[in-house]
């Protein structure tokens, strides 16, 4: 009767090991490219998202300390892919997909990730003429947000006092190119708009 329950005592720390290696680790440094270093006090959280679906479950979450590292180890389930999502007040959100097919158990799977301080550029437009025509095209500024200003072509037709408010990435410049039709006149505005603040861009025409 000693040897079956020996075998499966054998059988058991074997499975154990063996399920131990189809674990994934995924670690890395979360930077702050605004003011370099690390993004001291952001939330990163992990998730697995069901292959065929949009549905997601939290594989666990921490908070960036001073060395900038993360670090999640996990069982590796046959899912589609994975979510990593990092967030901290007045810096952009970033969520990054990560396909299971890129994930590998040999070894750490190391991804390093970054965003930046939040800032804004009002843009001001101003004439009192009626017949003014104002064609302005945004030259430098963020595009990858959801509240990103356009960076087509607009137009501006007569009276106008208008405020946009546009975001940009901290510490960096906002700037665009505008020519008032039928005079002559075109130029560039811009400003480095300061992180965690409103620049003012105002025009005149």
């Amino acid at each position: 009767m000693k040897f079956p329950i020996c075998f499966l005592l054998i059988a058991t720390i074997l499975f154990s090991c063996e399920k131990g290696k189809a674990d994934f680790t995924l670690k890395g440094t979360i930077t702050d490219e605004t003011f370099g270093g690390s993004l001291v006090g952001a939330t990163i959280a992990l998730y697995e998202i069901e292959a065929g679906t949009t549905n997601n479950a939290l594989i666990g979450a921490s908070t960036i300390q001073s060395d900038g590292t993360y670090s999640f180890t996990f069982p590796r389930n046959m899912v589609e892919s994975y979510l990593l999502t990092v967030r901290k007040s007045n810096y952009f959100e970033k969520d990054f997909s990560i396909p299971f097919s890129g994930m590998t158990i040999e070894e750490d799977n190391v991804r390093d990730y970054a965003t930046t301080a939040k800032s804004w550029a009002r843009l001001r437009f101003i004439t009192s003429n009626p017949n003014a025509e104002l064609r302005y095209t945004k030259q430098e500024g963020k595009t990858d947000c959801p509240n990103c200003c356009d960076d087509n072509e607009q137009y501006l037709y007569g009276i106008t006092d208008l405020e946009l408010i546009c975001p940009n990435d901290g510490n960096t410049l906002y700037s665009y190119n505008y020519s008032i039709i039928g005079s002559g006149i075109n130029g560039i505005k811009s400003a480095t708009t300061t992180a965690f603040d409103t620049v003012n861009i105002v025009l005149n025409y």
